[in-house]
């Protein structure tokens, strides 16, 4: 399993999903306990695992998400519908206070908020330098506003499979 290593998102380029799954493979799902319920009504409770104080997704034999799928040779998450919201914000942290430091680079003013926002260097998808004008205006908009539950749907915080009109991570 990899060690998060965050890195404030002022110092990223741009992030784009390149469906390696490897956030799928490397990191345990936490679940809310809705999310929880819902998955476990919908698929059983057996595609989870509890603990004494939290709810995960169940990980299979080679340490992978339960749910990840292979498609065309991308993975796919199998639970676009309900992904939980660990798996929709990832590889980013959106924080009230500056966690992982350097807060001046990480803060980001949203809904009449102050947040700090990190990004997950070990992804695949993240390539570190100064923010693009999409990645600073609309990525990371977009996953403040599903951090705090305003938005639901994803656009920029997600993969677009050419072709398949499918959307995934």
């Amino acid at each position: 399993m990899s060690q998060l290593q965050f890195v404030p998102w002022r110092q990223v380029s741009h992030w784009q999903c390149t469906s390696c799954g490897c956030c799928c493979k490397d990191y345990s799902v936490v679940l809310s306990f809705p999310e929880w319920l819902r998955i476990a009504q919908t698929f059983g409770a057996q595609t989870t695992v509890t603990s004494m104080d939290k709810f995960f997704l169940k990980r299979v034999d080679d340490g992978s998400c339960a749910f990840l799928c292979r498609f065309q040779g991308n993975y796919l998450c199998s639970l676009q519908n309900m992904k939980p919201g660990a798996c929709k914000i990832w590889p980013f942290k959106v924080l009230a206070e500056p966690k992982y430091g350097e807060a001046k680079h990480a803060a980001f003013e949203f809904a009449g908020k102050r947040l700090f926002v990190y990004v997950d260097r070990n992804c695949r998808g993240v390539t570190k330098g100064t923010p693009t004008w999409e990645f600073a205006t609309l990525t990371i908009k977009e996953f403040a506003a599903l951090a705090l539950g305003i938005c639901g749907s994803q656009h920029n915080s997600t993969r677009n499979l050419n072709g398949y009109g499918l959307r995934r991570f």
